[in-house]
């Protein structure tokens, strides 16, 4: 009896187990918010590493095997991910979590995107006509994507649905929280370098001037050209230059060098392993912090 017992208590945890919705994320940040809107009812699988740019990925075996046991992929969209998400789904072969099937989820086709309606020029860099991807650098938009997973996982396990709801108010108000200590820590600061167009919507949300980008076209790596025509333009002026930790520095070395302003190397992910949100609002303290040393 006691064999009995320990055998179907076995199988109910086999069952609870199969049970959580299996989330295959894109990057750590939508893993983050995947596991603070799902809770203890989803199993996340991140699929590109924090100290990677995710806009140059290949597809890998890893990727298509969190693909294939997936229930939904959760990606940031607008092309960030077109050099490898397409490619990893096609050698998953899990018609659950392909394009227009309810497991497959985009964040940016849920918010309004800033920079929309670029032509589809590669001679003008790596540009994304859709709108710019990174919009999971404005807490605000991040939550309004919450909203939107919380839906899409209510889908896919109707018994959690509220509390997936819940959760999501719950970040929005985090999120509404912060805005305004940031806003008013960011009062007048005089502005960044960026590398690329990453940061764009923390610098909009904030009110913070972009002085300019190392990068000369998007996805382009500095020239000494274009460093040069940067100096010519900013001399005289207060600034920091911001880059991620994934970026070179050379070109903020340069600008440390010529004009003497300060430079930071910032992560725009959080851990692959982040389960709430307080690590995602501390990254984007840090940013704000950095631009607010230069006054």
């Amino acid at each position: 009896m006691k064999r009995v017992i320990i055998g179907m208590l076995l199988m109910l945890a086999a069952v609870a187990a199969s049970a959580e919705v299996r989330v295959a994320a894109t990057v750590p940040n939508m893993g983050m918010l995947a596991r603070v809107i799902g809770g203890d009812a989803v199993d996340v699988t991140v699929m590109a590493p924090a100290d990677r740019d995710a806009h140059y990925l290949e597809a890998r075996p890893s990727m298509m095997a969190a693909l294939r046991r997936a229930d939904v992929v959760v990606a940031v969209g607008a092309e960030l991910e077109v050099g490898w998400l397409p490619a990893a789904l096609q050698g998953a072969n899990n018609p659950r979590v392909q394009v227009g099937r309810t497991g497959y989820f985009e964040g940016a086709a849920h918010i309004e995107l800033i920079e929309a309606g670029a032509a589809a020029d590669r001679a003008g860099g790596d540009v994304h006509p859709a709108g710019n991807p990174h919009f999971y650098m404005d807490p605000q938009r991040m939550a309004e994507v919450g909203f939107a997973l919380a839906e899409r996982l209510g889908r896919l396990d109707s018994d959690n649905a509220e509390r997936f709801l819940e959760n999501a108010e719950r970040i929005a108000a985090m999120a509404d929280e912060r805005v305004a200590a940031w806003l008013e820590r960011a009062e007048d600061v005089p502005g960044a370098v960026l590398y690329h167009k990453d940061a764009n919507y923390l610098m909009r949300l904030i009110d913070a001037p972009i002085l300019g980008y190392l990068e000369p076209l998007p996805g382009i790596p500095p020239t000494a050209r274009h460093l040069r025509g940067l100096v010519r333009d900013l001399d005289g002026r207060d600034g920091i230059t911001l880059y991620t930790d994934f970026q070179p520095s050379r070109g903020a070395d340069f600008l440390e060098r010529e004009l003497g302003w300060p430079s930071r190397q910032l992560p725009n992910q959080v851990s692959t392993t982040a389960d709430d949100a307080e690590e995602y609002f501390e990254m984007i303290d840090r940013w704000v912090e950095a631009l607010a040393s230069v006054r």
